[in-house]
Formats: C-alpha cells, sequence, structure tokens
C-alpha cells in the first residue's frame, strides 16, 4: 500500500496545502541521498518476492463464499510468531489495503547462489500455511488475484454495508468497513484520493457478452442508492466500479531485486520494461469483477482507474486553471521513460514532468534521464502526510521522497537505498498477477530474476520504443491475450546498435518466450544457456527445469491460464445461465476448486501443462540455512 510511516493524518485540504512542501523536501533527500551512494559498488544480487493473500469462508449450508474480515487479527498473530524466534524467521508479514488480506514476504532475502531457487517455492509453501494455520475450519487463505463477488451485496463476513453518501469510499458497492483496520492510511488514501478528484472512482470494465447477455447491458444503479452521478459515470455495456478498494483490493506478485550499482540497476530497470506486458499476459488471473464475467483477463487497467486522482483540469477536459499539467495516466501505469542513457533513445512519448523539478536536480548534478524521471514522478501530490512527519531532517529521513514514490505505481520501480542501511539499488516488477498454486508463483518470480542474470552477463538488448511497449500493455489485457494477441518484441536481442529502434516485430507471447526458429531465440532457451555454465546441484537442476518447463507451456497454450481456467469453470458450470452473472453458487464452487488447487487436493493439469509439482521438503537443509542467514533486506520498508 505504500510508505508504512505511523501518525496522524492530516486532512486532504491540509494536505494539499503541503504538497509543494513535501515535493521540495522529497526531492532534497533524493538529491542528498543521490550522491551519497551513487558510487556505492559491489553489492551482491539479493532478491525476493511480495504478494497478497486473502482469506475467504466458505459456508457449506447455503453455498456461498464470502471475504473474511479477519486481516488485523491475523497480522497480529503471525508478528507475535515471528518475533518470538528471530534467528529462524522465514516469513515477514505486512499489513494491506483490504481487511480480508495480509501480505508476505520472504523474511530474508534469496542471495547469489544458484540453490536459493531450490527454496522459494518451500519458503512461499511455509508462508501460506503459517496464515491456514491460524483460520478456522469453514476459512480458506487463497492467492486469489481478485475475488469474483467482489462489491457484490453481502459478500463479506461478519457482514458490512456500503454508505454511498459518506464516509472515505462513498462507493455503492464497496463498504468502509472492508478497508483495513491496521493501517489507518489505507483510508486516508481512500478519501483525500476522492476529495483531490472532486468526484467518485469511476472504473467501467467491458463485459464479456455472452448468449443471454442483455444488449445492452446497463444496470440500475438506483437500487444501490445512486444519486444519478454515477450512472452518468457508467457506460453502456460496461461493469462499473466506483471504489479505490476495487484495485487495491486485487492481489500481485512483485519481484525486488538488488543491483551491484546505481548503472546496473537502471540497465535492468530499462530492460525489465518490455518484460512487462509479456509477464502480464502469462500470468492473467482477473477475468471476473463485481459478479460478472469481463472482457478482459487482467487487473492492470482496473487498478489504474482505482488510483486516477486527477481532477477535470489535470484530464484535459477542462483549462488548467487551479492545477498546473495536463497528465494522460493515472498514478498506476506502465513505465512512461527508460533510464540509462542508452535507454533514452528509446524514450518516444513526450512525458510529461516538472520543469523547475528537473532543473533544480539539473543543477544539483543529477544527470538528465534520472532528473526527468524523478521530475516526472513528482508532478503528482502525496495522499497521506501525518502531522509528526511534516517537519524532517532532509539528511537523515527520506519519508517526503517516498510518500511520492511509493505512491506511483508503475509497472516497473527504481528503489533508492533506505538512509543508513546496507541495502543497494533495486528494481521492482510489478505486473504479474498471483497464481493459485506456490509452484506457479515460485515458477515465475525465479524465471524473472534468471531472466535478470542472462540480460547482464550476456549484454541482451531488449529495448524497444516505449511507445511499443505502451501498445503491448494494452494489448497484453485482452481475453486470452497469451494466445490470441501478438506483442512488440526485439528481434535481435544481441545488437547493441541504438539506431535500429525499428528492429523489432510483432511476436505471440510463445514466440517470444519459446523461440520462433531461426527468427529469433526465445527468453527461455537463452535462460537455459546461461545456466549451463553454472554448476548446479541436481534437486535445483530439477527444480528449474520444472519451472522453466511450466512457463513454457504457459506460453505455448499447453497450460492455461488462470483467467481461462476460471473463465471455462464459469461458461461449463452446470448453473451459469449464458448471461455473464457468477451466481453465488458458481462463486462457492469456483473458491472450492481454487481452494483444492492450492492445497493440492485437485490435481489441475489444464494449469500446470502435466508438469510435475516440484517437491519440497519441510526442513531446509542446515548447509542452506546457513546461505540465507544474511542481513535481511527489508523488501517493503520503502515501498
Amino acid at each position: 500500500m505504500g510508505l508504512l510511516s505511523k501518525g496522524t493524518p492530516l486532512s486532504w485540504p491540509r494536505t494539499k496545502q503541503l504538497a509543494d512542501h513535501v515535493r521540495e523536501h522529497g526531492i532534497r533527500q533524493f538529491i542528498n541521498q543521490y550522491h551519497q551512494l551513487k558510487g556505492r559498488q559491489g553489492d551482491c544480487l539479493r532478491w525476493g518476492d511480495e504478494y497478497r493473500y486473502i482469506i475467504v469462508q466458505k459456508s457449506y449450508y447455503d453455498r456461498k463464499a464470502k471475504l473474511r474480515m479477519k486481516g488485523k487479527e491475523v497480522l497480529l498473530t503471525l508478528r507475535a510468531g515471528d518475533s518470538t524466534e528471530p534467528q529462524e524467521v522465514r516469513s515477514k508479514w505486512h499489513p494491506e489495503y483490504a481487511e480480508y488480506m495480509v501480505e508476505s514476504t520472504p523474511g530474508l532475502p534469496y542471495g547469489s547462489l544458484v540453490q536459493h531457487f531450490n527454496i522459494v517455492e518451500h519458503n512461499m509453501n511455509f508462508r501460506r500455511s503459517k496464515v491456514q494455520s491460524l483460520l478456522q475450519p469453514d476459512e480458506v487463505v487463497l492467492s486469489l488475484a481478485n475475488f469474483p463477488r467482489l462489491g457484490c451485496p453481502d459478500f463479506t463476513f461478519p457482514p458490512t454495508w456500503p454508505d454511498p453518501n459518506s464516509g472515505a469510499s462513498c462507493s455503492l458497492f464497496f463498504p468502509d468497513a472492508a478497508i483495513t483496520q491496521g493501517l489507518p492510511r489505507s483510508k486516508t488514501v481512500t478519501r483525500n484520493l476522492r476529495e483531490r478528484r472532486k468526484e467518485k472512482i469511476t472504473i467501467n470494465v467491458p463485459i464479456y457478452v455472452d448468449l443471454k447477455t442483455p444488449r445492452p447491458f446497463v444496470e440500475d444503479l438506483a437500487k444501490y442508492g445512486d444519486d444519478g452521478s454515477s450512472a452518468a459515470a457508467a457506460k453502456d455495456n460496461h461493469i462499473y466500479m466506483d471504489a479505490l478498494g476495487f484495485g487495491m483490493g486485487c492481489s500481485s506478485l512483485q519481484m525486488t531485486i538488488q543491483a551491484c550499482n546505481i548503472d546496473e540497476a537502471r540497465v535492468l530497470y530499462d530492460h525489465l520494461t518490455p518484460i512487462c506486458p509479456i509477464m502480464l499476459a502469462l500470468t492473467a488471473a482477473s477475468p471476473i469483477f463485481r459478479g460478472y464475467l469481463s472482457d478482459v483477463d487482467c487487473r492492470w487497467d482496473i487498478i489504474a482507474a482505482s488510483v486516477d486522482c486527477r481532477t477535470r483540469e489535470e484530464k484535459g477536459f477542462e483549462p488548467l486553471k487551479n492545477d498546473k499539467f495536463v497528465i494522460p495516466k493515472s498514478r498506476c501505469g506502465s513505465v512512461d521513460c527508460y533510464l540509462s542513457e542508452f535507454g533514452s533513445r528509446y524514450n518516444d512519448i513526450p512525458m510529461v514532468y516538472d520543469k523547475k523539478i528537473e532543473q533544480n536536480l539539473l543543477d544539483s548534478k543529477v544527470d538528465k534521464q534520472m532528473a526527468q524521471h524523478m521530475a516526472h514522478l513528482f508532478i503528482r501530490d502525496a495522499l497521506c502526510l501525518y502531522f509528526e512527519k511534516i517537519h524532517q531532517d532532509d539528511l537523515r529521513e527520506m519519508d517526503h521522497f517516498e510518500n511520492i514514490q511509493s505512491t506511483n505505481w508503475q509497472s516497473m520501480r527504481f528503489k533508492v537505498p533506505p538512509i543508513n542501511s546496507n541495502i543497494g539499488w533495486r528494481v521492482e516488477f510489478r505486473p504479474c498477477e498471483v497464481q493459485l498454486t506456490d509452484f506457479e508463483n515460485a515458477a515465475f518470480g525465479v524465471f524473472i530474476v534468471l531472466l535478470t542474470r542472462a540480460i547482464l552477463t550476456f549484454k541482451l538488448n531488449i529495448l524497444i520504443t516505449i511507445s511499443k511497449v505502451e501498445e503491448n500493455m494494452k494489448n497484453c489485457q485482452k481475453r486470452n491475450a497469451v494466445l490470441e494477441q501478438k506483442m512488440w518484441f526485439r528481434r535481435n536481442l544481441f545488437g547493441r546498435d541504438g539506431n535500429k529502434a525499428d528492429d523489432v516485430s510483432q511476436m505471440t507471447v510463445s514466440e517470444i518466450i519459446n523461440g520462433k526458429g531461426d527468427e529469433f531465440v526465445g527468453l527461455i532457451p537463452l535462460v537455459r544457456q546461461y545456466l549451463g555454465a553454472l554448476d548446479m546441484d541436481a534437486n535445483t537442476a530439477c527444480t528449474i527445469s520444472q519451472y522453466l518447463s511450466f512457463i513454457s507451456a504457459r506460453a505455448s497454450g499447453a497450460a492455461m491460464t488462470t483467467a481461462t481456467w476460471m473463465r471455462n469453470f464459469v461458461t461449463t458450470h452446470p448453473e451459469y445461465k449464458q448471461d455473464s452473472v457468477v451466481s453465488d453458487g458458481i462463486n462457492y464452487d469456483l473458491i472450492i476448486a481454487a481452494s483444492e488447487i492450492t492445497q493440492g487436493i485437485r490435481n489441475c493439469q489444464e494449469l500446470l501443462g502435466g508438469i510435475p509439482k516440484t517437491k519440497t521438503t519441510e526442513d531446509i537443509p542446515k548447509a542452506m540455512k546457513k546461505t540465507i542467514q544474511i542481513t535481511c533486506l527489508d523488501l517493503r520498508k520503502d515501498e
């Protein structure tokens, strides 16, 4: 959810008054830290994953599945348990936006040893089991990208009810009581975001039109208490949603990777940027919103709309009078520029940035690419400010910088080392949707890290123009994009001629991942080539091979995406009426099936493509434990 400082939240009018103060001191804090650490060298590879669980209650008697509002309670127990065994911490726990969610990371980062790839799935399984052990027999913890009936009447337990006329969300569907009780920042951001834009959040997702779906599909929103404003904002043939919770209530899989220095971090940031839409298509897991089948497979644009705090002036609907910029995008979106000097030649989209901030950075000896990147992030206001954090020592604190940095939810994040820590320059890979099983999540996480090693080892050039990345980000979210859409990708990954920005073609995801004969090598063959030079034990080699085989199968269609599996489950369900509606009964059966797949009770070859699940043991060998007893990288400290 962003910076996890604590304090007394200010009202939006007061926060707005201090917007320039936060920007000014945030930039000062960045400049100080940048110059202190820009020469830092020799940091080892450290990496880790981060993803959210949802807690679901299953009621056998009325065949309903509901989101269980006990995140704060579970989190307190999880954190207390970790603190009692400081030498054996294998998990860390964090509050998330919604009261039905908890977020976890490894207790310690993985390192540069190849054996670490063999313990990722084990760690994920351990974390999941810790949550499950705190639940009742009728409750289950799931890594589900979006709860299918989120926002439907009576979707929580205990029951909670929205109030469209008051509160933080003022939503027709999403109750404030579903916002986490353990992090006051969440409600403050919800209220401030809505007050900043001077109207409710508007999210319109195209509905999947089946044989008996009403045409046009138009909901009667008056029955939810609409005063007419929501009906005016809702589009025909779209699923309408109106709260931050519909985006921040979704779950994702994110990877944070430490570089050896700032230059390597820039290279990784740039070269992973074109990978974002490819991985989003591969991990697609969100085909259902507010109890309806949609015509998209991913949550990304839903999150973007849910955190869109732009005013009508900033959207270009009215002349600029009170605001400074017309801003093309929400705070959540794809990357707008590359960060390295080499990458800058592929920046072909005009970027909105604050020229005064840019000049301040340039005058402070920050290079042009970094100056424009920061000046672009800092066109945004802080969404939450604590009274206790108004005045800071810019040499010893970074909260003003992180306040704005962490609320720019782009597909990649360039992460500055925290003050007084042994943590280096890092990048965060953010687009992936979370998967049902630990095997799948571990496979995607390991693949991303291995791909960064191949990029650095072979000095690959994966860069394409930002405009083509943007086009890919739109296409990768479409229904069954992994098989039916083509993505722009660079043909010659070994060419460093920056003038050949047009050395691209449109390929299927399978061609990008698996290769295209003599025309294109493929990312998995490159990773396998990198692995061929490493000395691996048999168990680690087997684990990695299974992960890569699974991803290859997912790309080729031999393994379904979670979105396709869910869509097929609904449309073939005996209660489905071909009207796009995912009823309570269908949802209940879907949750039961998802739970059984997660726990390994149901063998779902459609999702895994016939790849045998990696076997992990409960006890990590002592030698391996020793390798991970390294200084803890708190993956959430500066988010």
